[in-house]
């Protein structure tokens, strides 16, 4: 594109190319966001899916221990009921622990959001209010 000076411009051809390259702007800024909330998605799915294959394996684990416990309670106790239960308990208190843990965790975490896309327009904001101020002049 050849440089040349924009005062000699219209007002009329100064706000079409305005217009047209807001457009392209903002149609960028969308790619931008798509792309950067596809990859944030892809790393919490992958995530997730660790997470997942993680807790059935504890849960087997937690399935032996449990087994383990009673039986070595039922050992010191006349009744195997009575160690269930006590292994019952303290299982629960720790989920009860656990899920107030995990409460606190979640509202201390920020919603997942394009950063750099938010950065970028602002810039772009700016930018327009520029072009804007110069061609009024």
């Amino acid at each position: 594109m050849e440089n040349h000076d924009r005062r000699d411009e219209s007002i009329g051809e100064l706000v079409r190319d305005l217009a047209g390259e807001t457009n392209t702007l903002l149609r960028q800024e969308i790619e931008l966001a798509k792309a950067e909330l596809s990859e944030k998605v892809r790393a919490a799915g992958k995530g997730a899916g660790m997470f997942g294959a993680a807790g059935v394996v504890a849960l087997l684990s937690l399935g032996a221990l449990t087994a383990c416990l009673i039986a070595l309670l039922a050992t010191a106790l006349d009744h195997v009921w009575l160690a269930a239960l006590i292994v019952a308990l303290v299982y629960g208190a720790i989920a009860g622990v656990l899920a107030m843990r995990g409460r606190d965790e979640v509202k201390e975490a920020a919603p997942p959001v394009p950063e750099q896309t938010i950065e970028t327009l602002k810039e772009d904001v700016e930018w327009a209010k520029t072009r804007t101020r110069s061609a009024a002049r």
